[in-house]
């Protein structure tokens, strides 16, 4: 499994840094949000989207965009992303669902001589993607960290608090949304995971207990009890055993480690945050 790290991809940078074109980001954000409803009428879960949105990226970080058609090589991605993450996808069923997308009162398309063009344009496209990315199409995502700080979170907060405001679902929220530019090219999957959920908690205002007093922030104290188990399904998160609450200091968790990420500053968090932000934006910007 590839951590794919700040040194991974230099050249991705968020709109108007480093003198990249605030163009080029446009069209990734416009492309990676075809990839997500795409993967979405496909049926696609949400860790083979994050991995088609991240194949895009990574792929356009070595190879310039005027060079191939984005929408193409974003078709090639989530076909190669359904057999990285097991969950296969027909060409046929990409094929029209993105006819549809650019189409929408289009009828599925015949398997005529344009079809068969169509698929071998996507099966080529995913060799070339192969190539360029060296074969290394496997990543380590935030989803399974966000998945064990939330429970850590959950355990720890008031429970009264924790009901009435929806963090979970904003964290993960932030996070998908995230894969609409290159944040999961320049940043560690644990440090994505801290900072959207910690995005989540200044948004609705909720303050983890003892924090004004505690010697270090939460995200470099808390985990999951070891006694705790929980299941990832699609876009959802549920924990099947929750101990009481335990304070973050005694708290020792499973995979993916025993704090939440050691190595983790705040200066970085804000990085994270301001990204996020320029992503949302962008949003406001594009019809």
């Amino acid at each position: 499994m590839e951590a794919v790290g700040p040194e991974s991809c230099r050249g991705i940078a968020v709109s108007g840094a480093e003198g990249r074109p605030a163009l080029v980001e446009r069209v990734h954000f416009r492309v990676t949000r075809f990839i997500m409803e795409a993967g979405v009428k496909l049926g696609m879960h949400s860790i083979p989207i994050a991995t088609a949105c991240t194949i895009y990226h990574k792929f356009f970080c070595e190879i310039n965009l005027d060079a191939y058609d984005p929408y193409l090589v974003a078709m090639s991605a989530i076909y190669l992303a359904g057999k990285v993450e097991e969950q296969h996808l027909r060409t046929r069923d990409i094929i029209n669902v993105s006819n549809r997308y650019f189409n929408p009162s289009s009828e599925p398309l015949e398997l005529d001589s344009r079809f068969w063009e169509l698929r071998d344009s996507i099966v080529q496209c995913e060799l070339l993607v192969l190539r360029v990315l060296r074969f290394q199409v496997s990543f380590q995502h935030p989803h399974k960290y966000l998945l064990h700080y939330l429970v850590s979170l959950k355990n720890w907060l008031n429970r009264y608090s924790w009901q009435r405001t929806p963090i979970s679902v904003t964290a993960w929220a932030l996070l998908r949304d995230s894969y609409h530019g290159g944040l999961c090219l320049r940043f560690r999957a644990q440090h994505l995971a801290v900072a959207v959920l910690y995005l989540a908690l200044q948004v609705y205002g909720v303050e983890v207990p003892a924090e004004a007093e505690a010697e270090k922030p939460w995200w470099q104290v808390g985990g999951v009890p070891q006694s705790s188990t929980t299941s990832l399904t699609g876009d959802s998160w549920t924990p099947q055993t929750v101990n009481k609450r335990t304070p973050w200091c005694r708290c020792l968790s499973q995979e993916p480690g025993e704090v939440f990420s050691d190595d983790l500053t705040k200066p970085i968090i804000d990085n994270i945050v301001s990204d996020l932000i320029q992503i949302y934006s962008m949003d406001t910007e594009i019809p």
